[in-house]
């Protein structure tokens, strides 16, 4: 599918990669962009539509999906990211709440969207997913068993829509240059850069996206066991 013509719906749009999102599909002719965000108030960027969306909230999903019957692509781009262990005191009070916004929240959207987008001629769903959806480090350890939950998840929502002719893009990145990661002293994409690969993925029919080396890198290894290896930064 086209961007251009496109109507979009960007979850978390009102700051980094979700605003980042919205912005290059006004840059590229979407016909219409809904920015959701807990606080619409936030959502500052000309010409898109507010709307108020918690992905952990079932009625603000609903009436959301209810508020934009005309979306032909959603980006499910909110999600947390708190550093830590498995090990730490908090571990399984984290794990929960990563997993209801990084993993339920984007299957809540995809089911209350589907609908519209099969009414729609199909369309797509593009889930942000991460270079730690396959290697998992201390460092963001519950970020990252959602994130791996979230890919298993994209895989089967593709299979679930292929039917009703579903686009489902998985996009991986490593560190992107936003507020979570301003503080680390590690190689990072820009915003810019990441959101120009996935929108190329979707109009080419892509279902997978590596956004940058070290995305690609991981992928690559998968089969040699890179994620056994505790000695290879994130």
């Amino acid at each position: 599918m086209k961007i251009e013509g496109a109507v979009v719906f960007v979850t978390g749009a009102n700051r980094g990669l979700g605003l980042e999102f919205a912005k290059q599909a006004l840059e590229q002719g979407a016909r219409k962009v809904y920015a959701g965000a807990r606080d619409p108030a936030s959502v500052t960027l000309p010409g898109v539509v507010p709307v108020k969306l918690d992905v952990t909230d079932l009625a603000t999903v609903a009436a959301a999906a209810e508020a934009a019957r005309d979306v032909t692509l959603l980006i499910n781009n909110a999600g947390i990211a708190r550093f830590g262990s498995l090990m730490d005191d908090d571990a399984l009070d984290a794990l929960r709440d990563h997993f209801e916004t990084n993993v339920v929240g984007p299957l809540a959207l995809s089911r209350a969207f589907a609908g519209n987008l099969a009414s729609n001629g199909g369309g797509a769903i593009l889930n942000v997913l991460s270079v730690a959806s396959w290697v998992n480090r201390p460092i963001l350890s519950a970020y990252g068993v959602s994130k791996s939950a979230a890919w298993a998840l994209t895989n089967g929502l593709r299979q679930s829509l292929r039917e009703q002719r579903t686009q489902v893009v998985a996009l991986h990145a490593g560190f992107i240059d936003t507020d979570l990661v301003r503080g680390l002293e590690v190689p990072k994409t820009t915003p810019a850069e990441v959101v120009r690969q996935a929108f190329d993925a979707i109009e080419a029919g892509a279902e997978e996206v590596s956004a940058d080396e070290i995305s690609r890198r991981v992928k690559a290894g998968l089969s040699a066991g890179v994620y056994l290896d505790d000695a290879k930064p994130l």
